[in-house]
């Protein structure tokens, strides 16, 4: 469980940039990328994904304050250019929003969406988390099947990782 709102907002900016990290570096023709033909989240292109992260962290922050299950408008996400701004446009707001309140807040039980029961502060904090990671997941699958190679996630390839296996095994001992 998450204990500190300063805790969870280190790990949310964590995410943040690596968010921030992949979007920009995205090239110029990302802009132009669309999904097959669809409807509704599933044709999202690749700005309205960004529009639409940017904007669900102060849908998370409102839920979070109390103010309901209310989506704030999106941000102008329609170059790449705008990609990164709104981002961190959205990051400071929400850290913004959620400094105000107490860390009691993270074990205050908040109404679900459908009125069907309750969910700890902290879960609804962590949801925020989730969500991220799920559409930035989305956005490096489409870099990666468009043949733009997305960030490694923690600065190295599994290549690399598997290129220094022997020495670690050796360091240990083993063959």
């Amino acid at each position: 469980m998450i204990d500190s709102l300063d805790g969870w907002l280190r790990y949310f900016d964590g995410v943040h940039r690596r968010t921030l990290r992949d979007v920009t570096a995205l090239p110029p023709g990302a802009a132009a990328w669309s999904p097959p033909a669809d409807a509704g989240e599933p044709a999202w292109d690749i700005g309205e994904l960004v529009g639409h992260l940017a904007r669900s962290r102060g849908f998370f922050a409102g839920v979070y304050r109390g103010e309901g299950w209310i989506m704030p408008p999106a941000p102008d996400t329609a170059a790449p250019d705008r990609w990164g701004p709104a981002l961190e446009a959205s990051a400071a707001d929400l850290r913004e929003r959620l400094r105000a309140t107490p860390d009691e807040w993270l074990r205050r039980r908040v109404p679900l969406i459908d009125g069907d029961g309750e969910v700890a502060g902290w879960r609804v904090l962590m949801m925020l988390i989730e969500h991220e990671v799920h559409h930035r997941a989305q956005i490096d699958a489409c870099a990666g099947l468009s043949g733009w190679r997305p960030p490694d996630l923690f600065g190295m390839s599994a290549e690399a990782i598997a290129d220094r296996e022997a020495a670690q095994r050796a360091a240990r001992g083993e063959a």
